[in-house]
């Protein structure tokens, strides 16, 4: 069988994105027949629009993006969820010691209308802090941006995801709040694309997406810890095997990777909830916006 081609981006390409690098490690596309090229564009809101302009074929990115060019008619579609928890922690410089002393300071993120912003609002929320008025965001960018951003005291707060939140405690900044506390369950990260496209180009993504199911399975597995900790090392701390380790096993305990990709509706709904209560959806699209996700390619992958 030819192998088929198609481009994958994201904002960072890093941490949720152990099992791709998984299945390319362990020939799983290969089996699978299709050759990804990856691309990291250094924004979120870049590898949406990306997708959406036809530059690339698909995403895996924070969803909120989909859902808001569905609503409005777009080609924009989630087919999959590439990661269902939030390991993230809300990290402020040392003096800074609880949510209620972020009155009047500045939050980095990397995008306003999709993941981390949305987050963040919600937790400050929870603790009589609202935005705009309360605080302001600065757009930082990813996470190894956010803490580079910190450091030079650019920004007082950031959330920001494992094991870098155990890199920035050990550095003697303050752990504030965890994301996960407040927000058990979301699609996190979704693998998206164009309506048109995938339907052109369904038995490819069906392979892909058998692929990344089986990748998802052995990031999972205890019994490949090891193999996975070493990739994930690679792709995140670089030097320091102990902190990867910690990051891995905090991720992998917490249910981030689903199993078979599964958009579970609680997770989803989560999803368009926070959106609606962060002025990022209109009330009204509540219930259309669900209709972002289309199932037909996981249940093909699964068959």
């Amino acid at each position: 069988m030819p192998f088929d081609k198609l481009k994958l981006v994201g904002g960072a390409q890093g941490f949720n994105w152990l099992p791709v690098f998984v299945a390319m490690r362990k020939g799983m596309f290969e089996e699978a027949a299709v050759d990804v090229a990856l691309e990291r564009l250094g924004n979120v809101d870049k590898a949406t629009k990306a997708v959406a302009d036809g530059e690339a074929d698909l995403a895996i990115t924070p969803p909120e993006g989909a859902v808001s060019n569905f609503v409005s008619g777009g080609p924009l579609r989630i087919i999959a969820s590439n990661s269902n928890r939030l390991p993230m922690s809300l990290v402020a410089r040392p003096e800074i010691r609880s949510i209620a002393e972020l009155q009047g300071k500045k939050i980095g993120t990397s995008s306003l209308t999709e993941g981390t912003a949305i987050y963040t609002q919600i937790m400050l929320a929870e603790n009589g802090l609202n935005y705009p008025g309360d605080y302001e965001f600065a757009l930082a960018g990813i996470h190894t941006a956010r803490w580079e951003a910190m450091q030079k005291g650019e920004i007082d707060a950031a959330p920001q995801p494992a094991p870098w939140t155990f890199l920035a405690q050990e550095a003697g900044y303050s752990l504030i709040g965890e994301v996960s506390d407040y927000i058990p369950e979301i699609v996190f990260a979704a693998l998206i694309g164009r309506e048109q496209w995938l339907k052109e180009n369904q038995p490819v993504v069906t392979r892909l997406l058998g692929a990344l199911s089986k990748a998802h399975d052995f990031v999972d597995d205890q019994a490949n810890e090891d193999e996975c900790v070493a990739i994930f090392q690679e792709i995140t701390t670089k030097d320091s095997p102990a902190l990867a380790r910690r990051g891995f096993v905090y991720m992998r305990d917490l249910g981030m990777w689903p199993s078979h990709l599964a958009v579970t509706a609680k997770a989803l709904s989560t999803t368009i909830d926070l959106m609606v209560r962060a002025d990022l959806l209109d009330a009204a699209h509540r219930e259309s916006a669900a209709g972002t996700f289309d199932s037909t390619y996981l249940a093909a992958a699964a068959r």
